[in-house]
């Protein structure tokens, strides 16, 4: 077995040092990192508290709150093999503006939607943006800063969103307690995965090597 020589480790490690502090200086890690976090916190706060709108607010049955609930799981595989297909085939820069967009979409109709077919509708398309969401977040962290660091970056990126996905579904469930239903929560989820959007949209667009 060929021996690696020490210096060409250290060289590695050194070049790999200097690529993260690197891309800690770039506008886009921030905006990458913003990104997630809002998206994250958007999926979060409304899945953590479907369940209990549906039950509290709407009425819902355990078993029909159950099924509502599978509906969105159930598509979220279809969202992590249709969102996995798009990136190998468009810019992941708008693949994931369209998850994030999903995400947005989904949210109003499944806590303002007034019949079964409705919420049954959204759950689907939330539940499409939520298996493509954690999914196109390494996708597109690699794109933009390479595979040498990837794992570096998204130490940060998912711990940062790891927060945003504790403090959503409480801050979601508080703001539902102050207001007696979930219509103030609703419009702020959207608008925080909107501005997840919005922080994908500065992102630079860079073409994954032949």
């Amino acid at each position: 077995m060929k021996e690696v020589p020490p210096h060409a480790t250290t060289d590695g490690k050194s070049a790999g040092t200097a690529e993260v502090r690197s891309a800690f200086k770039t506008l886009a890690f921030y905006l990458l990192t913003l990104g997630s976090m809002c998206s994250i916190a958007a999926v979060s706060g409304t899945q953590q508290n479907l369940k209990l709108f549906l039950s509290l607010d709407r009425h819902y049955s355990q078993s029909d709150a159950a099924r509502v609930l599978s509906l969105v799981l159930s598509f979220s595989i279809v969202g992590r093999l249709l969102m996995g297909w798009l990136a190998d085939r468009f810019s992941k820069k708008h693949v994931m503006l369209l998850t994030y967009l999903l995400v947005a979409a989904g949210i109003p109709f499944l806590f303002l939607g007034q019949t079964r077919a409705a919420i049954y509708t959204s759950a689907a398309v939330f539940g499409v943006g939520l298996g493509g969401d954690y999914m196109i977040i390494p996708l597109m962290t690699a794109e933009i800063f390479g595979m040498r660091v990837l794992g570096r970056l998204l130490g940060v990126i998912l711990t940062a969103g790891g927060v945003a996905e504790a403090v959503a579904p409480w801050l979601t469930g508080r703001l539902r307690d102050a207001t007696g239903n979930y219509l103030e929560s609703c419009f702020l989820l959207v608008a925080v995965a909107l501005l997840g959007a919005l922080a994908v949209l500065g992102l630079p667009e860079r073409k994954a090597s032949a």
